[in-house]
């Protein structure tokens, strides 16, 4: 039995022992303690024993879900944050090199692990921001050129509008809306929607590079300061599995790769791991929706269906959460893997796996099936072109989608038509208006005798997409379009004939115009920008439209988060120059979010061959 100590009390001979008797016990136990920690310290296989008497000095990312530093949660979530990396230079300035040069680290994650640093002191992991800005080939926000030119003049005059697009929605967000997931610019009030499980602010983390890029400095820092003390991450509702990835993981990643602002790398990574239990399946490919109380995933729709736009468009994402926070977790979570089937390239394309036979196949480069192609192709870049299976389940991809997708109209029109049930649709969605672009990105690439084909291609493809919006009486695009009855590229139902802000069609016009700088991408594009002002334009922010085909305006009053995330920063950037967020250094995630090219690889390549 043990003592307690009692003021002013202390026994004379506790135990009744004698003074020697008690020296002796006493050396006696001292050499039981030492014998039992010398055991806990130095016999082998103690490891086990020491985690339990010792508090480890730092947790490794991932088995412990990291603290957010807002200082906001409750006492027993905080946790200290992974060392901090450099914030970067003002906008417009070029980071200096490390001091003692980057260390030589390992190569893309897929292939040898992240490119991260090990302290080797205190057993952290850190990335070393100022040597991944060295590596950029091109500032991030650009040379500045002669603006003096007349037609330098023109390009930054509409430049400066788009410019003034976004302070605007920004602003009306701010007053009507801010902390709320949407803005709702009609009734003047915010808009959370039930796709996010409870986590807000969609449109600040998804403007976040947008402002950056624009140079909106003062509006940035409000954006940042939201996310420093007002996003939390203790919610308990289901979201989807897809929205929150590309853009709140997104969003915040790209905002820390390019401003070094450790706010949103802790964020960001601390989300991803709430985003792991959707993973827990017997095939290991994630459903759709994902619970942030229990931690369970649910279904993405109705029976034993993962929708393949959704599991396939979380590669670019995760593979940086790895990179950013050295746990493998997340690139182990995305590795390509082709649907399971055995059958024929139209089953490989099937947007929705559910169990073979099924009559129901739906395959479709727009909605269900979209961002999974372009991930592939992006893929392959963001590695610095070494991800081989990427490059290679790409073209697959692309040849499958020619022989069974790609049609031409009687007016000459190429577009990309759906296979629903074994029957071919003749009909395009606007979220299929996407692929221009990505065809055009990846045709470089391509087998010498491909090229110039698919070249042709983007073009073509891109080309009907405009007519859509050309056809219209508001010049804006319908949310799917024909090709029978003698209409084509136009909606014949008022179900398909609304315009929600969707950027898809400018996508294609950037990567277009950097390719080929053919200057009727810029007029197309001018023509949106002059058509989203007179007909989305409100009092307090944009509305998208019920009827691009009615020139009195019916708004559906919601200013979408991906407006601001990606319509006006690709019409930005169409009328910026090449090396603004040059397609050398960055991919561009699903949702617009920057995201870096891993150099690392490509520099290991040359020494290789040297």
């Amino acid at each position: 039995m043990l003592m307690r100590k009692v003021s002013g009390f202390v026994p004379a001979s506790p135990w009744g022992l004698r003074l020697p008797q008690k020296f002796v016990f006493l050396l006696f136990l001292s050499g039981l303690v030492t014998l039992c920690f010398g055991a806990l310290f130095l016999l082998p296989h103690s490891s086990r024993l020491k985690r339990l008497f010792l508090v480890p000095r730092t947790q490794q990312p991932g088995v412990e879900v990291m603290a957010e530093i807002t200082g906001h949660q409750p006492a027993q979530e905080q946790e200290s944050p992974p060392n901090p990396a450099p914030a970067a230079p003002a906008p417009g300035e070029n980071n200096p090199r490390s001091q003692a040069g980057p260390r030589r680290r390992k190569g893309w994650l897929r292939r040898t692990g992240p490119t991260v640093h090990r302290n080797e002191v205190q057993g952290e992991d850190t990335f070393d921001f100022n040597a991944f800005r060295s590596r950029l080939r091109h500032p991030v926000l650009g040379t500045r050129t002669d603006e003096s030119k007349e037609t330098q003049s023109l390009v930054r005059a509409q430049r400066e509008k788009i410019k003034e697009m976004m302070q605007f929605s920004w602003q009306n967000y701010l007053r009507y809306a801010m902390g709320r997931n949407e803005l709702r610019p009609l009734t003047k009030d915010g808009y959370d929607g039930n796709i996010f499980g409870g986590l807000t602010g969609a449109t600040i983390i998804d403007s976040l590079d947008t402002l950056y890029l624009m140079e909106l400095n003062e509006e940035f820092q409000e954006a940042k300061t939201w996310v420093k003390e007002s996003f939390h991450l203790n919610v308990s509702g289901e979201a989807s599995l897809f929205e929150v990835n590309i853009r709140y993981i997104g969003g915040l990643l790209s905002a820390f790769y390019l401003t070094g602002e450790e706010v949103f790398r802790v964020k960001a990574i601390k989300l991803g791991e709430k985003l792991l239990p959707a993973f827990n399946t017997p095939t290991g490919i994630p459903k759709g929706i994902v619970n942030f109380k229990s931690g369970s995933w649910g279904w993405a729709t109705a029976g034993s269906s993962s929708v393949l736009a959704e599991f396939g468009s979380l590669h670019l994402e995760f593979l940086h959460l790895t990179q950013l926070s050295g746990n493998q977790v997340f690139a182990e979570k995305v590795k390509f893997q082709k649907p399971p089937t055995n059958q024929a390239n139209i089953r490989w394309l099937t947007n929705v796996l559910v169990p073979s036979p099924c009559p129901t196949d739906h395959v479709s480069v727009g909605g269900l099936g979209d961002s999974f192609y372009e991930y592939l192709i992006k893929s392959w870049l963001m590695s610095a072109k070494t991800d081989m299976e990427a490059k290679t389940m790409y073209y697959e991809a692309l040849e499958a989608i020619e022989t069974y997708l790609v049609n031409v109209s009687p007016e000459g029109l190429t577009y990309i038509a759906e296979w629903r049930g074994g029957i071919l649709d003749h009909k395009m969605g606007h979220l299929a208006c996407f692929s221009g672009g990505m065809i055009s990105l990846g045709a470089e690439d391509a087998k010498e005798e491909n090229r110039a084909h698919y070249r042709e291609l983007a073009a073509q493809i891109t080309r009907t997409c405009h007519e859509s919006y050309a056809r219209s009486d508001t010049k804006l695009g319908p949310e799917a379009f024909w090709f029978n009855s003698g209409r084509e590229a136009m909606a014949t139902q008022l179900s398909e004939s609304y315009y929600i802000l969707r950027p898809e069609v400018v996508e294609s016009y950037m990567y277009l115009w950097r390719q080929t700088h053919d200057p009727i991408y810029r007029e197309w594009g001018w023509e949106v920008v002059m058509a989203l002002e007179k007909y989305c334009r409100t009092e307090a922010g944009f509305s998208g439209l019920e009827d691009v085909y009615s020139v009195t305006p019916t708004y559906d009053n919601r200013q979408q988060s991906f407006f601001l995330a990606e319509t006006l920063k690709y019409l930005y950037l169409l009328f910026s120059e090449d090396d603004v967020l040059s397609l050398e250094d960055w991919v561009f995630n699903t949702e617009a979010h920057p995201l870096p090219v891993n150099h690392l690889d490509s520099l290991a390549k040359t020494r290789n061959y040297q």
